[in-house]
């Protein structure tokens, strides 16, 4: 099964394994799912990190290199994502997350989150 993962999952994985759930660990550990992350990720971590935000202050570039290192597959964000994210019902006003929804959606990817708004969207995702 693909997994499309959130950045706070994103993160949890690489830097704070502690935060991870039993489920999610156990997704990520499963060798016959393929996991997948977005460069819409990337750049969210990018902004927060130069913004001096709290829980982003990981060098998006390590975590690129460490996670196609592992495996992970880089999915572009690209542009029947982005007119995706009109279709969904005003549930998140995060625009990061909205398009993180809206790849999983387009791609038929489920889309790996901790956050309990994210999981009220319909469609592929799995709260953990």
């Amino acid at each position: 099964m693909r997994f499309l993962l959130d950045t706070q999952v994103a993160l949890w994985a690489f830097f704070e394994q502690k935060r991870l759930s039993a489920q999610a660990r156990s997704v990520l550990e499963d060798r016959e799912n393929k996991l997948v992350f977005s460069t819409a990720t990337l750049w969210e971590i990018a902004i927060k990190r130069a913004l001096g935000k709290k829980g982003f202050q990981f060098d998006p570039r390590v975590l690129r290199r460490t996670m196609l290192d592992d495996g992970y597959e880089e999915l572009p964000v690209l542009g029947h994502h982005a007119v995706e994210v009109d279709s969904l019902p005003p549930i998140h006003k995060d625009p990061f997350d909205r398009i993180l929804i809206a790849q999983a959606m387009v791609e038929g990817i489920t889309l790996l989150t901790a956050d309990p708004v994210i999981a009220q969207y319909p469609g592929p995702i799995r709260k953990v």
